[in-house]
């Protein structure tokens, strides 16, 4: 079963992190994931095989306009993984389960996430846990 991480899983939920987010590094994200571990409205869950850890959700509550939602606040799962050779066993339908549970216990009425356009892997999890698209975008920036 999927548990709520705690302070003391910084450390691991960084280190499955960037297994997925590799532009940052385990020091960046364990910062970053202390402070959000103490927010009302960050969550993190753990699945663990045994004692070890194999993967991770990270949901939140966002209050500003979500893409295709009508609500406020609305759960977001910002970020979902599973080590490789424990993919196909269920468990990031567990952990994304966990976050939905969550998200509706805080009373929010929809859920939400998104994925780069090329992640394909992200783009067919997220259409068999039951997710309508509502948009593709691309964004622009330029220096001035």
């Amino acid at each position: 079963m999927a548990r709520i991480a705690k302070n003391e899983d910084s450390n691991v939920l960084a280190r499955l992190a960037v297994q997925m987010w590799n532009s940052h590094t385990v020091d960046e994200l364990e910062r970053e994931f202390i402070e959000e571990l103490n927010s009302e409205t960050t969550v993190f869950f753990i699945k663990f095989v045994n004692s070890l850890p194999v993967g991770f959700a990270q949901c939140s509550l966002r209050n500003d306009y979500v893409e295709g939602t009508e609500s406020s606040p609305v759960g977001y799962l910002e970020g979902i993984f599973v080590i490789e050779e424990y993919r196909k066993n269920g468990f990031a339908k567990e952990l994304l389960c966990a976050c939905e549970m969550w998200a509706k216990d805080m009373g929010c009425i929809e859920f939400a996430s998104d994925c780069e356009l090329d992640n394909m892997t992200s783009l067919i999890f997220h259409i068999k846990m039951g997710f309508d698209e509502t948009n593709r975008i691309i964004c622009f920036k330029k220096k001035l």
